[in-house]
């Protein structure tokens, strides 16, 4: 389900290397794969979910589209396909777990409660950002899995995932800003580590998990060592050839120059949970995470190599203005 963009596509790869056979179902706007059997439709059209139903039986769906569906049309498809299909690997989030971002995160933290029926209007967002509506909607689409496939389901739950091929924008950003050089505002403290994963990495645990002959759990995916903010910044000066300089800002002055987090500082955010995700179950059922001074590396030759993402509008939602941060470095000292 889905296939082209970013992980979809780096799912979709894997599988052709390993000499699937591969089928994509997705609407057209971002083009087909070659190697993979294209079926274009609408995941809510129940005419197209039948006609695609009649192109199996596969051993396992993967899903990586449903991030953009209310739990109702996720459940529309699980149905659907659930005759033609023995296995569904769901790509979620930790944003369903009621403790997300406050605390440390095992596969067994409460989840948040949405009905496998909900509408798009189902879920809020807290006061100070958590919980989303977004996380809601999120366990609302496990919840609508669950019902259809039981113990065939499983639940793949990133954080956050970056690599060549990224429509975000939150690496690309911090590529581009390390490569304009200069002096950088960037979160303190520079000891603190970080747990992206690269998507070819999450994109190899599906795949296995798709032929797992085991009954289906859930997975946080979350990187087990992480990479420091001092190296990953230093790692984007490196590979960029950037002659930057990092100003470390702390917590209390970003916030007070109104600077979100998690978007206009990619990847910042100060609670305490949000790089404290337990990967241990994912590690032993064979998740491998690549350091990610590779996945820095990578993903800035693919941007040299003109690689361009599909079209999406969070890429505008990241980083910094240049004026902003220059009030910024201003207010710390740094005419």
């Amino acid at each position: 389900m889905g296939g082209t963009w970013f992980l979809g596509r780096a799912i979709v790869d894997d599988a052709l290397r390993r000499g699937w056979e591969v089928t994509t179902f997705n609407r057209g706007r971002s083009g087909a794969v070659e190697g993979a059997d294209t079926i274009q439709g609408d995941r809510t059209s129940p005419d197209d979910l039948k006609r695609l139903a009649s192109h199996g039986p596969w051993d396992a769906v993967i899903d990586t589209s449903s991030s953009e569906f209310p739990p109702r049309d996720v459940l529309l498809a699980a149905d659907a396909l659930r005759p033609a299909a023995a296995r569904w690997v769901h790509v979620s989030t930790v944003s369903v777990y009621q403790d997300w971002p406050h605390h440390t995160l095992t596969e067994d933290s409460p989840l948040l409660e949405c009905p496998p029926d909900a509408d798009e209007s189902f879920g809020h967002t807290g006061a100070d950002g958590s919980p989303t509506k977004y996380g809601f909607q999120k366990a609302g689409g496990e919840a609508a899995v669950r019902a259809a496939f039981g113990d065939g389901v499983v639940f793949l739950r990133p954080g956050v995932i970056l690599g060549p091929g990224e429509y975000v924008g939150r690496l690309p950003w911090w590529l581009t800003r390390a490569q304009r050089g200069g002096l950088i505002v960037v979160p303190a403290p520079a000891d603190q580590a970080i747990q992206p994963v690269d998507v070819r990495d999450v994109a190899a645990f599906a795949v296995d998990q798709a032929a797992a002959d085991i009954p289906g759990r859930a997975f946080n995916i979350a990187h087990p060592e992480g990479i420091t903010w001092a190296d990953f910044i230093s790692t984007c000066l490196i590979v960029t050839g950037g002659a930057g300089l990092p100003v470390w800002t702390d917590a209390a002055t970003l916030t007070a120059h109104g600077v979100k987090q998690w978007t206009e500082l990619p990847l910042w955010r100060t609670h305490g949970g949000v790089w404290s995700v337990e990967p241990s179950r994912a590690v032993a059922s064979g998740l491998y995470c690549r350091p990610l001074a590779d996945t820095i590396a990578d993903t800035w030759a693919w941007m040299e190599a003109d690689g361009r993402p599909v079209e999406h509008p969070r890429w505008s939602e990241h980083g910094v203005a240049p004026d902003k941060e220059a009030r910024i470095l201003t207010a710390l000292g740094h005419p």
